[in-house]
């Protein structure tokens, strides 16, 4: 009789492993619940979720409202081809509605950010016709499908670019990373030429038609930019008609302190893109919103976009709910006081190890980048390391937290620490305890120079 270590092997055996070498693959933890903040695998052990998953567990587990919403359509309408309207997906349009940024008032339905960033790429590329250039970064992930890997600067675009690339015409501009400027320039000094630069590449390349971001970049970094990046990209756009799109997947519903992160600089794109946190992960939704700019253009030419998943009942009917709890805890304060809690232990955890070069974030969505010195920024790994499985610093990290029941995501130089917005004190100081333990692997590794960490969290915002 097979045991159950039998049958995850078995298993392991016979599916790939995502984002992995496959002989990594051999006995992945086998997971039996999840409740709040926390997840516990088949031997009872508990684990505190610090990193949301993969920043999309906002509202935690088992969130009894939307396992309702979830269970009632199941039982009405699961499924209905999108060519029909479904009474869920009327309830979910308006519950999105009363969220979205003034401006943005029309929207597709698929089931993951990556697709909703390829309804981006149509509408942009039909209306915008016949411009077709996307400018992107080169810290950035917009998806895993041949287009959303085409506007991805992230390591894992470059073993895949012959197999993946489909799409032509995409460039990519320097970074709003202060950290490790491009132009080795220091804010404010700096003048944001990394913004300026971008006027200099639409003006220069031509035939320019948009230009994508993530408002605070994700799994490359949690860098959050200087105050006065969005609105003089936002201006360089409009003078050069060239179409802005956030990326906000991963930095929407309140995942930095705000509805979504463009709020936090009074800038609206003209298309955007969510997904993750809109059901809280409850299930695969994935949505583009577009200006009235953009929908126009439709009215008289095909939108050439689609999926048999498109607006999927089961899917939306966790919107609403989800939606009416974020709205609830923001109203009660508990988003802002723990993002507050958390931000002020992290700062006093770097200042504890030299390990730490960098801290910065916003909100419930943060990072650590490790670097061997402080002084000369040299970092423990560098993007190849990602690709050629060299062994990573943030990955021995990890992996001394999970040995603690804390669960925090490790990239090639940083750390997500991005918990649920439920989040409470006490488990923020329960986390903040296993991470500094954690976090002596790296010091011991460190040349020791005296100097005070970075901050880039300090500009996050112009409130």
């Amino acid at each position: 009789m097979s045991t159950t270590q039998d049958k995850i092997k078995q298993f392991a055996q016979h599916t790939f492993g995502t984002w992995n070498r496959q002989n990594a693959w051999k006995s992945p933890l086998l997971i039996k619940d999840a409740k709040g903040v926390c997840f516990y695998d088949d031997k009872g052990k508990e684990y505190i979720d610090f990193s949301s998953m993969l920043i999309c567990s906002s509202l935690g587990h088992k969130n009894q409202t939307i396992i309702e919403a979830i269970v009632k359509q199941a039982e009405k309408l699961p499924y209905i081809a999108p060519g029909f309207v479904s009474e869920v997906a009327m309830e979910a349009m308006e519950a999105i509605q009363s969220m979205m940024p003034k401006g943005l008032n029309k929207f597709f339905f698929s089931t993951s950010g990556t697709e909703a960033n390829d309804g981006a790429l149509i509408m942009t590329r039909q209306s915008q016709a016949p411009r077709y250039k996307i400018i992107s970064r080169y810290h950035s992930f917009h998806g895993a499908t041949p287009s959303g890997m085409a506007f991805t600067g992230d390591p894992r675009r470059i073993p895949t670019e012959r197999a993946r690339y489909t799409v032509e015409g995409v460039h990519f501009a320097p970074d709003c990373y202060c950290y490790r400027c491009p132009f080795g320039k220091t804010y404010p000094e700096c003048d944001v030429q990394c913004a300026k630069y971008v006027d200099y590449m639409i003006k220069e390349d031509g035939n320019v038609a948009a230009m994508i971001v993530e408002p605070v970049v994700g799994t490359n970094g949690r860098i959050v930019p200087p105050p006065e990046y969005f609105p003089m990209l936002r201006k360089i756009c409009d003078e050069n008609d060239v179409l802005l799109i956030a990326d906000e997947v991963m930095t929407g519903w309140f995942r930095t302190g705000k509805a979504f992160a463009m709020d936090h600089w009074d800038v609206v794109p003209d298309i955007m893109t969510t997904a993750k946190g809109c059901t809280s992960a409850y299930t695969p939704v994935g949505i583009t919103a577009a200006n009235d700019k953009v929908a126009n253009f439709f009215e008289d030419e095909m939108f050439c976009h689609g999926h048999t998943y498109a607006y999927h009942a089961l899917c939306l009917s966790a919107i609403p709910p989800a939606i009416a709890e974020y709205k609830r805890l923001n109203d009660s304060g508990v988003i802002q006081e723990g993002s507050e809690h958390l931000k002020n232990e992290l700062y006093k955890l770097a200042d504890r190890h030299e390990c730490i070069g960098d801290v910065r974030g916003i909100g419930h969505l943060w990072g650590f980048e490790l670097v061997k010195n402080r002084k000369t920024k040299e970092a423990f790994n560098v993007k190849e390391d990602k690709i050629t499985g060299a062994p990573l610093m943030t990955a021995k990290v990890s992996g001394e937290c999970m040995k603690n029941g804390l669960y925090i995501v490790p990239w090639y130089d940083n750390l997500v620490l991005a918990p649920p917005l439920i989040i409470t004190k006490e488990e923020i100081d329960k986390s903040i305890h296993i991470l500094d333990k954690a976090l002596t692997v790296a010091d011991q590794e460190v040349e020791s120079t005296g100097i005070a960490v970075s901050r880039s969290a300090e500009f996050s915002s112009t409130d």
